[in-house]
């Protein structure tokens, strides 16, 4: 079966073709990075319209690159949410028109459970069950995944993403768009324990995050130096920052482990490319004696590849769209 998958849940327009759950043939992304970065983040419609321009154009590249053309596929998967409303109906659109024309099968596939399953298109593949942390711009939460398609939520942010911390972060400390790669390159270069930044743990075996209070922390901190004409430590509050967000991220994610008897970790979403995150999971995951599984960082931002992998996963389960199905901007996954 070859499955062609189209992701454009954000900024990014991607496009993929799959052969079943096992060959990754094309993996075409556009980024809208010099569009938005002028203004600080993503302004939501001038996202919706870039993937107007771009949605064709990188289908088409992908079906080149995969070396088929659309009469070869055998089923269209796109992201239905969640996700920036407008993003998301020009990918969800194209893909049902397209199968509607076609005649080809197509799927709607939840962002989250993409994330979810992204370790798929590794090489080294856990085996089920398994203990999940979702991590991005949108989302912090941990799943508990039993099957391709079974999902059980074990935690989630009660307020901030952490993704969406460290773009704040960023925007505070005048660091550019986007704001997680570069808080973490300043992180590097900076002391984690300059700044004792609160970590949320809430109740005492609770696996529901927030950070609010941690960002907070950071703007109340920036602004006693700021109010002092002293210079900003840069990279130590970057540091100290990051340090307290992988902190509670790994802590709780090892602690569901725990109380679900899994062995296996995962983690995907965009801070699961962060490096300094992958490390620390890594290392408590082996001192504890459990298996750690992270996507390439390709796999882990978003990507039309984990769609089309999820999507073949939904319709071997029997599920497909009609051409009236909308799409959604919150997941009833999360």
């Amino acid at each position: 079966m070859l499955i062609l998958a189209i992701e454009s849940s954000c900024d990014d327009t991607a496009a993929a073709v799959l052969r079943d759950n096992t060959t990754l043939l094309a993996n075409v992304i556009s980024s809208q990075f010099d569009v938005h970065a002028q203004y600080g983040g993503i302004v939501p419609e001038l996202a919706s319209r870039c993937h107007i321009e771009a949605i064709w154009p990188v289908v088409n590249e992908a079906l080149v690159s995969a070396g088929i053309t659309l009469d070869d596929i055998d089923l269209i998967t796109a992201t239905q949410g969640p996700g920036l409303v407008g993003s998301l109906l020009v990918g969800f659109t194209f893909a049902k028109a397209m199968a509607l024309v076609n005649n080809i099968p197509c799927t709607g596939v939840d962002h989250m459970a993409g994330h979810l399953l992204a370790i798929g298109l590794e090489d080294r593949v856990p085996d089920f069950p398994y203990t999940a942390l979702v991590v991005s711009g949108g989302t912090t939460s941990i799943f508990s995944v039993t099957d391709n398609t079974t999902f059980t939520l074990q935690g989630r942010t009660r307020d901030d993403a952490a993704g969406e911390a460290f773009d704040k972060v960023a925007k505070l400390l005048d660091l550019g768009y986007p704001g997680g790669p570069v808080v973490s390159q300043r992180a590097e270069k900076g002391d984690p324990a300059a700044f004792a930044f609160p970590r949320a743990w809430l109740d005492k075996e609770s696996l529901d995050f927030s950070f609010s209070g941690l960002k907070t922390s950071v703007v109340n901190q920036v602004n006693r130096f700021r109010q002092k004409n002293e210079l900003v430590p840069v990279e130590d509050i970057c540091a100290s920052f990051q340090q307290a967000v992988i902190e509670v991220l790994v802590v709780k994610t090892l602690l569901s482990a725990k109380k679900s008897q899994h062995t296996r970790v995962v983690a995907g979403g965009g801070v699961a490319a962060n490096d300094a995150l992958r490390q620390h999971l890594s290392e408590q995951c082996r001192q504890q004696g459990l298996e750690c599984f992270l996507p390439s960082h390709v796999f882990c931002t978003d990507n039309a590849a984990m769609i089309g992998l999820a999507g073949y996963y939904q319709f071997q389960s029997g599920h497909t769209v009609s051409p009236d199905a909308d799409a959604y901007s919150r997941s009833p996954l999360n």
